[in-house]
């Protein structure tokens, strides 16, 4: 292998902020902060997937609400169309 071309694969400490777990492993990530540490927002011992408090969604429902929210309003769509089909006083004198 050539010299300097690859990562240095070291034993580093991950901290999560999420639960307050340590744990060590050889990694290539370079840590940000000056401790020495990197730092995870979320690990696997406080995800809500891992631990089984996953919250379910109801796709369909905000779906639905989705649709009623932003579909076009049909009573002025209707009143828009009944004025059209009267015919106007410059239609009237041309019959």
């Amino acid at each position: 292998m050539r010299a300097g071309i690859h990562p240095v694969y070291e034993l580093r400490t991950f901290h999560c902020y999420g639960c307050g777990t340590e744990w060590q492993t050889r990694t290539t990530i370079e840590p940000h902060t000056s401790d020495g540490k990197i730092h995870l927002d979320i690990c696997s011992n406080c995800h809500p997937f891992f631990t089984g408090k996953q919250k379910l969604i109801d796709k369909a429902g905000r779906v639905e609400r989705y649709r009623r929210r932003y579909s076009k309003k049909e009573a002025p769509a209707e009143s828009a169309a009944a004025e059209s089909a009267e015919p106007t006083p410059a239609e009237t004198a041309k019959q």
